[in-house]
């Protein structure tokens, strides 16, 4: 006589190796999710980005509607020559080291239509704030001179808005 339980078969699938072939490693992550310290500095410097654009955004949302935000680590463009470094007005830079580029709508290599681009570098950003210059008051001075480079107007007229 068999005896078959009401409860429908599983299959039965090997423990997941939690620790490497040599049995070094950890258990489990050093941090649970939910701590502040588990986010890394990149996640939090794209919250702080987020963050600063979306004041911007709220003011000047239908005239930022083909401006995408994007987070580099480090600039990929040099200047020819240190000593005298001439940007043009769509790189905003301190000295010879870029913190932000505006790239126009264009077309790329296959023929495909792209949207502007407005990019923050982290790295060279983050190495410039302090307790006297906070991140957030960094990012919001470059996004304004981004905005206003992109829009064709003034700073003082993204800080106040487009009615004031």
């Amino acid at each position: 006589m068999r005896f078959e339980s009401a409860e429908p078969r599983r299959l039965l699938q090997p423990p997941r190796r939690t620790r490497d072939r040599h049995d070094r490693g950890l258990r489990s992550p050093l941090l649970p999710p939910t701590v502040p310290a588990f986010r890394t500095r990149s996640a939090r410097f794209d919250r702080a980005a987020v963050t600063a654009f979306a004041e911007i955004d709220r003011h000047w949302h239908n005239a930022l509607t083909g401006l995408d935000l994007a987070v580099d680590d480090i600039p990929r463009m040099l200047p020819r020559e240190s000593a005298t470094v001439q940007w043009p007005d769509e790189v905003t830079a301190d000295g010879p080291v870029p913190l932000a580029r505006l790239i126009g709508a264009g077309v790329d290599a296959t023929g495909r239509a792209t949207r502007a681009q407005l990019i923050l570098f982290r790295r060279p950003i983050e190495l410039r704030a302090h307790d006297d210059v906070p991140l957030t008051e960094i990012l919001r001075e470059l996004l304004i001179q981004q905005v206003a480079t992109y829009l064709g107007v003034d700073e003082e007229t993204i800080e106040q808005g487009p009615e004031g």
